[in-house]
């Protein structure tokens, strides 16, 4: 028994026994804060990330407790310790950390919100999520022309808030001007062309120029930005080969191609009526045939 106590009294026993309380106190700790944490949150995506965050928690700080009992006796060894596994965390995590800081940088100021459409890290799509660590967007563009879906889901790191600009679409302003170039011939009565032109523009963007005014009143309110015009405009510009109308018009970010194709269609018909009046223009190629080469020879080089 006396010997039995003994042991009891020896240090490293002590430090040990010590050392395997602390252990399964963590461990008991990670067991019940996975218990709550699974009946406490019911989206299957965040409970499992929480437990994970707790389970990876729990072990850096048994990893951390065993590698303290074994190299450190004086506290000071202890905080000099700490400083440097805190370093080295930072160090390592820093995507991780960066990542976590952007998705409170996103919430709170606002950055972007689901719903909106946005290009960042030259990468342009619809924010569908947004959690902790990743921005879930459904990707626009890349193989397929225009706005249209390319049907891949792509995950970008929050961290890259803070390393580069963000384009949004959709932010205080759901508009954005576009163009369509009308290729007229030279001969055409030009100035036909342009009352066609911006009367088919008038009835088709009527509805997007009267629900833009408003809102882009209190933009110019807001932020130091000019008055810029909001209904169609017209510019002519004068090539070798053919007058450009170029048509400058705003409408829904969602709409780009829908909106250029409806107002193609109804120039290109309004145009033909005008019985030759104003041609539609276009580069053409003629392939001519090679005319055949006769030779003659004379007598003298005959008889050669």
């Amino acid at each position: 028994m006396e010997h039995f106590l003994t042991v009891f009294e020896n240090p490293m026993v002590q430090k040990f026994i010590k050392l395997a309380l602390w252990i399964l106190l963590i461990i008991f700790i990670i067991g019940l804060l996975r218990k709550t944490l699974k009946k406490r949150i019911e989206d299957n995506s965040i409970r499992y990330k929480a437990q994970k965050g707790v389970e990876i928690l729990g072990y850096f700080l048994i990893f951390l407790i065993v590698f303290m009992a074994f190299t450190v006796d004086d506290i000071k060894d202890y905080t000099l310790v700490i400083g440097l596994f805190t370093a080295g965390i930072t160090f390592t995590l820093q995507e991780l950390i960066l990542s976590m800081a952007g998705s409170f940088y996103i919430f709170f100021v606002r950055v972007y919100k689901p719903g909106d459409r946005i290009e960042i890290n030259n990468i342009k799509g619809d924010v569908i999520d947004i959690d902790s660590i990743y921005t879930t967007l459904m990707e626009i563009g890349e193989w397929v022309s225009s706005d249209n879906y390319s049907g891949r889901i792509v995950k970008i790191s929050n961290a890259f808030v803070f390393k580069g600009p963000i384009k949004n679409y959709s932010m205080d302003f759901p508009f954005v001007w576009d163009e369509l170039n009308v290729l007229i011939t030279y001969g055409s009565n030009m100035e036909l062309a342009q009352s066609i032109i911006l009367e088919k523009a008038n009835e088709i963007l009527s509805d997007y120029t009267e629900k833009s005014m408003a809102q882009w009143q209190e933009m110019v309110e807001r932020y130091y930005i000019e008055n810029a015009t909001i209904k169609p405009t017209l510019a002519v510009q004068l090539t070798d080969n053919w007058i450009a109308l170029n048509l400058r018009y705003i409408t829904d970010y969602k709409q780009r191609r829908d909106t250029k194709n409806r107002l193609f269609s109804n120039i290109e018909k309004a145009l033909k009526k005008t019985e030759g009046e104003v041609t539609l223009a276009s580069t053409t190629l003629q392939l001519l045939k090679i005319p055949e080469v006769e030779v003659q020879l004379k007598k003298g080089y005959e008889g050669a």
